[in-house]
């Protein structure tokens, strides 16, 4: 990894390089240098901790000053239990996963002598632009490595220190491996950015992770492919058959478990029969984790002689564009779904109010019933759709695909958590024996094709 000033076109041209070099590297090579790269994050430990906690105190400050959110501050610090943790043991995951490079997934006799493969390959240049989050470079390096790709990477001006300190371990790290220095590089400058977005000739994907301004600006000034989300806006349904203890499980731990990730849940949709059964006891678990419920009449008013006097502040009533909103903090926003006669209309209004509101990201449904949650998760049109768990699960390491560099709720190539499948792309290999196209016709005068499927 090499920390850059060099000049936008220069930047991606030299990863453009080194992809090529990148590409050709074995997958033992490759993993030789993300073991180095383990060992040399563990070992300056002390160094990374002491660069983060200055970008930590400057965050702290900004917080109070009410220039930056609570939220980024939380994403900010490494030294939080298990998360310097995590970093080492997400490289140490992507290394030990199947190299995602040189698979064959088709092969084909088009003739005899002549056959077809589709086989995985590396996408190329990756520019990866995030906010807060140190660990992320640790994360990208390794996955891009791993994957065959370089990697730009710009990080946000609030984790400096921090993106120096493990950039600097990182370069001396992979300088003794094969992978070529201008794999990984790291800048930043902030002005860089829009100059680097304008890179298409040499960069194949662009992967925002951050807030929905950052992704949108990188939508709205790129012809480059974007990978992404702009919000992680979850939502979660208690249908009437809800097992109450499930209820109470998922959905506390779907909010309160980590409230600044974007996995964690932001809408609680309940069906209108179980408001004063279920409803209370999630409720009431929720604000005795200091969540605040913004709910609509008919859920507050089930709340209304259920709540301790020292909770009442905890609840107010919500306004439309609380369903609209990524609080990535203890607020939840609360809507009922009418009961109703006619099968499955209720479930169709939970679906529907979903498929309107949400971000696409993650959501949940809380049903005893197989068919009610197999509608719903064919009817919801999310990433990610689970059924009596917590939406906590969208992620890359939970899933067992290594870390990630991000979550997409794209509909193209790479969909929910993007680890090393989401990095690779795939090309055709034609082995033959000097045939020509032009002895096959489809009239059926000259040579006929086989389509033989042949096993990988």
């Amino acid at each position: 990894m090499s920390l850059t000033n060099s000049s936008p076109a220069e930047i991606a041209k030299s990863a453009s390089v080194a992809s090529r070099l990148l590409a050709t590297l074995s997958g033992a090579e490759r993993n030789d240098a993300l073991t180095a790269l383990h060992e040399a994050i563990a070992k300056s430990r002390n160094d990374i901790l002491a660069a983060n906690s200055k970008d930590v105190a400057a965050a702290e400050r900004a917080v109070e000053a009410g220039v930056l959110n609570q939220s980024v501050l939380k994403r900010l610090d490494l030294s939080r239990p298990g998360k310097f943790e995590d970093m080492l043991q997400g490289i140490l995951s992507v290394r030990d996963l199947q190299d995602p490079v040189g698979n064959v997934t088709m092969r084909t006799l088009l003739d005899d002598g002549l056959t077809l493969e589709k086989v995985s390959c590396p996408i190329g240049v990756l520019l990866i632009i995030f906010e807060a989050r140190p660990e992320v470079i640790a994360n990208i390096a390794a996955l891009s490595i791993k994957s065959g790709n370089a990697a730009i990477l710009k990080g946000g001006k609030e984790s400096t220190e921090s993106f120096i300190a493990i950039s600097k371990v990182i370069s001396e790290a992979i300088a003794h491996t094969q992978v070529p220095k201008a794999s990984i590089q790291l800048v930043e400058t902030r002005e860089v950015v829009s100059s680097l977005l304008a890179q298409n000739t040499y960069i194949d994907l662009v992967i925002p992770r951050g807030s929905k301004d950052l992704v949108r600006f990188v939508q709205d000034n790129t012809k480059i492919p974007v990978l992404g989300h702009a919000d992680g806006l979850c939502s979660a349904y208690i249908h009437h058959d809800a097992d109450p203890d499930v209820a109470v499980k998922v959905v506390v731990d779907s909010k309160t478990d980590y409230p600044a990730a974007c996995n964690s849940l932001e809408t609680l949709l309940v069906h209108e029969d179980v408001l004063h059964t279920i409803f209370p006891a999630v409720a009431g678990a929720l604000l005795a984790k200091g969540v605040s419920l913004r709910c609509d009449p008919a859920s507050k008013d089930a709340l209304s002689s259920r709540v301790v006097a020292h909770e009442q502040s905890l609840v107010s009533e919500s306004i439309a564009s609380d369903y609209e909103t990524e609080f990535l903090d203890l607020i939840l926003a609360v809507k009922t779904i009418p009961g109703d006669d006619s099968p499955g209309k209720s479930l169709d209004a939970a679906i529907a109010h979903i498929n309107r509101h949400s971000s696409k990201h993650t959501d949940m449904i809380v049903t005893r019933s197989r068919s009610t949650a197999e509608r719903f998760m064919n009817g919801v049109d999310s990433a990610g759709v689970f059924w009596n768990a917590s939406t906590r699960f969208a992620d890359g390491m939970r899933y067992g695909f290594g870390t990630e560099v991000g979550i997409s709720t794209n509909k193209v190539h790479s969909r929910g958590p993007v680890g090393l499948d989401g990095l690779t792309i795939y090309k055709y290999k034609i082995r033959g024996e000097g045939h020509r196209a032009s002895d096959y016709s489809e009239t059926g005068s000259g040579k006929s094709w086989k389509h033989e499927v042949l096993p990988l």
